[in-house]
């Protein structure tokens, strides 16, 4: 990383945050990561998602959709708190609510989002949910470029994950977990040492570079 600051990240969270977890563990605690959480943003009051950020000491805000009149007025109030903190990404690490481009708009190529499912199989809610009912045998995990098509920007990591013989759904989350929990830091990694990049001739084509040798 050629700066010395650190690579600034913002996180939108809606639940238990277990993916948040895996940030602060790998990225944001680490004193040699080089990758600071300054802010966390959720989309409901009294989520464990709220405990895990206060925990670790970050700056924690709600911003609720009851509380104004339509999803484009949300969605400009949330980008007003997220700019405030400055962010060089921001992470979706399960925001269970659609941005629109009141929000995306205010950081072009700058939004991911983590979904459970190899992309573009299984879209949309209960993505483990569908890939049992269609009798799948793999599945998996991926990091993608956040677009106000639900779950239609181009991946930029994919992690595979085998379907239990059993077809348990417990079981298959708990892999999904653990996949997502490595993907998602990972990814992170790659955009704070600036790897990650949109072809501007094609946009659904990711490059992520190879680290220069010396």
């Amino acid at each position: 990383m050629a700066s010395t600051e650190p690579y600034r990240v913002v996180v939108l969270v809606s639940g238990s945050g277990t993916n948040l977890q895996a940030i602060i563990d790998e990225l944001h605690l680490p004193d040699d990561s080089g990758v600071t959480c300054a802010l966390v943003v959720s989309s409901h009051a009294g989520v464990a998602a709220l405990d895990r950020a206060a925990a670790a000491g970050i700056r924690t805000e709600v911003v609720a959709m009851v509380d104004h009149p339509d999803r484009a007025g949300r969605d400009r109030a949330l980008a007003e708190i997220v700019s405030g903190a400055t962010p060089d990404l921001v992470v979706l690490a399960g925001f269970m609510s659609i941005l629109t481009g009141a929000f995306l708009d205010r950081f072009p190529d700058r939004v991911i989002n983590l979904h459970p499912s190899l992309l573009p199989a299984f879209a949309g809610v209960d993505a483990i949910g569908q890939a049992l009912a269609w009798g799948a045998r793999i599945t998996g995990v991926t990091v993608h470029f956040a677009e106000e098509e639900v779950d239609a920007g181009p991946p930029i990591l994919q992690e595979a994950v085998p379907v239990p013989y059993d077809r348990s759904a417990d079981a298959l989350t708990s892999r999904i977990r653990e996949a997502e929990h490595r993907l998602l830091p990972s990814a992170i990694r790659l955009f704070a040492e600036g790897r990650v990049s949109r072809d501007p001739s094609d946009r659904r084509r990711v490059i992520i570079t190879e680290v220069q040798s010396r």
